[in-house]
């Protein structure tokens, strides 16, 4: 099928397109230069046409949100709606089931999220769900920052080792890359126990977080995987967490990156959570300037934010001891998970209550790291789904980037407690994104971080993954018309995947299988067969299941995309 999509305003980032005037034509699921004259025609004149939005960091398929969904019934009873035309029924807020994740990106027009943590013990059930969601690629992380093995390669110092072990557990797992969660943070947890800082050392292993982010970064650049080391650092949640957050960031500074494909050595993910000043709750104020500061002299590091969306939500991460901490703060009830040799977890409730001190500051904070970062293609939207809010907030966040002035009406009228301005300083910053940097934060730039080569652009050759929205760009003043702005993002006029129309003026019309992004590293052969011999012993051990069913076979990949990284050639 050939489709022009005619008049539309484009806002292509990568090919420099701001907000021109054209025709965007895709054939067969992919961009072209030219159709024929059968191509049907769309009119989408004057309205906003964007390549379809990229979440970077989301928490949408796996083991936590089966134990939230059985641990919080009360949040699978909202969001209830009933079957209607190719669309499944949908329940949940916070932790939607799984068609209801699909149907709801791509209502938003988006196509692709990321998997933020996949315990690789559990990666089955992982992929499992990951088939279950509709109209979505998704691109799973593996958690390696508390992996046994990992920390005795990073003790030993033996990067070729770590190399080889990450090369064969990205393929038993079938995960795109790296992730870090509190570093030695989750393994001290299995002792009761957490560490506070780079330099604290993880309990028997003797070897400090600043030892293992070192090692896999040195072992991803090794690799040239497509992404880079993806970490969650040590103290989240913490006031004067920020000394840590930077601390963590300077680790890799001197790591030589080895990929054509991206820019940054290290992704910081929700770095909200991470940028606080202060030495408590009493007296605690925003660090985010302290973090955007690092971040714009220093083009080694990406981030996405964890916007705060005040909404009520459930916390849920692999940084299980922050989670027990959160459950003594706010008394609400706790769920924890110890996954053998790999991370631990935990689930609690949260009420971002915009009356609240600790929620608005959190607020703010986030939005100052928005608004802190000079160069947007080094920051993406985010709320780290579902801990600082669900991702269906995505257009209100996008409406409040837009508008100074409805920022300065939640503060002014007292919509928010008055910490969102005395402790930090976003009162006084009068910046507003425009579209085509909107563009950036939720599409271009996220794809560039990932090192995408089939999305995030219209570059002839690449997927058909297109949103558009009925606005007019050159119509409607965002700062005046946030309210317009929210309601445009949020339903999309049509959404496209792979050339396939799957929204059309905010309804599901059709139904396409998800597709599970990984990489393959090819090449390491012999290295991989070497290491795993060293670690099956401990493996056989300590693992209560056979390594024969660890494993993810094909099959829990029924529509791969795979990039293929050939060690051999380099």
């Amino acid at each position: 099928m050939e489709y022009i999509l005619k008049n539309g305003i484009v806002y292509d980032p990568a090919n420099k397109i701001a907000g021109e005037k054209k025709d965007v034509m895709f054939k067969d699921g992919k961009i072209v230069e030219n159709v024929s004259s059968d191509a049907k025609v769309i009119d989408v004149t004057d309205k906003i046409v964007m390549p379809a939005g990229i979440d970077p960091h989301a928490h949408v398929a796996g083991p936590k949100l089966v134990v939230g969904r059985l641990y919080r019934p009360e949040d699978s009873r909202k969001g209830v709606t009933g079957k209607k035309g190719v669309a499944r029924s949908e329940s949940g807020f916070s932790i939607p089931s799984c068609p209801a994740t699909g149907y709801r990106y791509s209502r938003m027009g988006y196509g692709t999220v990321t998997e933020a943590a996949v315990p690789p013990l559990e990666a089955k059930h992982t992929h499992e769900e990951i088939m279950a969601i509709p109209n979505l690629d998704i691109t799973p992380l593996a958690l390696f920052g508390n992996n046994w093995f990992v920390m005795q390669f990073a003790k030993e110092g033996k990067i070729d080792e770590l190399a080889a072990f990450i090369s064969s557990w990205l393929k038993l797992t079938k995960c795109y890359g790296v992730k870090i969660v509190n570093p030695c943070g989750s393994e001290a947890w299995g002792w009761g126990m957490n560490v506070h800082g780079i330099d604290d050392p993880a309990p028997y292993w003797d070897v400090t977080s600043r030892e293992v982010i070192t090692a896999l970064a040195k072992a991803n650049e090794k690799l040239g995987l497509p992404h880079s080391i993806h970490i969650h650092p040590n103290n989240l949640g913490h006031p004067g967490n920020y000394p840590t957050t930077i601390g963590s960031l300077d680790i890799v500074k001197d790591v030589e990156k080895n990929s054509p494909v991206r820019n940054q050595t290290v992704h910081i993910t929700h770095a909200q959570f991470h940028s606080y000043a202060g030495t408590s709750w009493r007296d605690v104020e925003s660090g985010a300037d302290y973090v955007t500061d690092y971040i714009n002299k220093n083009k080694h590091v990406t981030m996405d934010v964890g916007q705060i969306t005040l909404d009520e939500t459930t916390t849920m991460t692999a940084d299980a001891p922050f989670e027990f901490d959160l459950h003594q703060l706010n008394g609400l009830k706790w769920a924890n998970k110890d996954i053998e040799l790999e991370t631990a977890s935990g689930i609690v409730p949260c009420i971002y209550s915009p009356k609240a001190p600790v929620s608005a500051f959190q607020w703010a904070v986030g939005l100052e790291l928005f608004m802190g970062v000079k160069d947007p293609w080094q920051v993406c939207l985010t709320t780290d789904h579902p801990n600082a809010g669900p991702f269906i907030r995505y257009p209100r966040i996008i409406s409040w980037l837009m508008s100074s002035e409805r920022r300065n009406e939640m503060m002014d009228n007292k919509e928010v407690h008055p910490w969102s301005h005395r402790r930090t300083a976003l009162a006084t910053i009068d910046r507003e994104y425009d579209f085509n940097e909107i563009a950036i934060i939720t599409r271009a730039g996220p794809a560039k971080i990932y090192g995408y080569q089939d999305r995030g652009e219209f570059t002839p050759g690449y997927n058909a993954d297109i949103a558009v929205y009925d606005i007019n760009p050159f119509d409607i003043d965002p700062s005046k018309e946030p309210a317009a702005i929210e309601k445009a993002f949020g339903s999309a006029m049509y959404t496209i995947k792979d050339g396939q129309i799957v929204v059309k003026d905010g309804e599901v019309v059709s139904i396409k299988p998800s597709q599970t992004l990984w990489t393959n590293v090819k090449g390491l052969e012999a290295e991989e067969k070497s290491v795993m011999e060293r670690v099956m012993p401990d493996f056989t051990r300590y693992y209560s299941i056979k390594f024969e069913n660890y494993q993810v076979y094909d099959k829990y990949l029924p529509n791969p995309i795979e990039t293929t990284i050939n060690q051999a050639s380099k």
